[in-house]
């Protein structure tokens, strides 16, 4: 009996949830086609058996499919559906509270805990009006909430905070050169914030280089 696969065409199929499962398979196995069987498992939500009972070609086709996805670069996603709620983009990034950005910061770049980073950045939308919206306020109870969020807003977010890390880091060096000496160039030059602003890159790095998925 000819056996129905439904392969991921696109990142926005593939949830966190199945992401962090696959990423603690990949932790403790290395054997090439093992990993390509459960990540057919796993991405396209189909049994052991079932896979087992694939062509070679197929699933080395299938697993090569799969992990080309984790090549895109998608655009800031700011709404998505999760079952029956809407969620969003946090609209106002530079009105973070102490414990969001903390939160934030603390979880960007742990895999075993992303979806706490995510809580931070996504929540439900409560009112909308045309492009503009509000969101819930901060509760870090519902983190477990978004472990079915898509990929393509995971992996556009953190490209988001990366590009926007690379941004600030540019105006930081824009006010060495130009040596300007107003408050806010005080602060970001400041020995403080200069580390804490490296460290968020480098985990936002190591963040992104985790995002391959290998066949190696």
């Amino acid at each position: 009996m000819p056996i129905k696969i439904n392969i991921p065409n696109s990142l926005s199929e593939i949830t966190l949830r199945q992401y962090k499962k696959f990423l603690e398979i990949q932790k403790e196995n290395e054997q090439d086609r093992f990993l390509n069987a459960k990540m057919i498992q796993v991405f396209c939500k189909i049994s052991l058996e079932d896979v087992m009972r694939l062509k070679l070609k197929d699933t080395e086709e299938i697993a090569s499919i799969i992990s080309e996805l984790f090549d895109q670069k998608p655009a800031l996603v700011t709404k998505f559906k999760l079952g029956k709620k809407e969620y969003g983009f946090h609209p106002e990034l530079d009105a973070l509270t102490l414990g969001e950005y903390i939160d934030l910061d603390t979880f960007i770049g742990d895999w075993d805990n992303m979806e706490k980073a995510m809580n931070v950045l996504y929540r439900p939308v409560i009112v909308k009006l045309k492009e503009k919206y509000s969101i819930e306020d901060y509760n870090i109870d519902t983190s477990n909430d978004v472990l079915d969020m898509p990929m393509d807003a995971v992996m556009s977010a953190i490209f988001f905070l990366w590009n926007l890390g690379l941004e600030l880091s540019q105006v930081m060096m824009n006010s060495l050169e130009q040596e300007e000496t107003t408050a806010l160039t005080q602060y970001l030059n400041s020995q403080k914030s200069g580390v804490g602003i490296n460290q968020f890159m480098d985990s936002l790095t190591a963040t992104l280089d985790d995002l391959k998925i290998s066949l190696n």
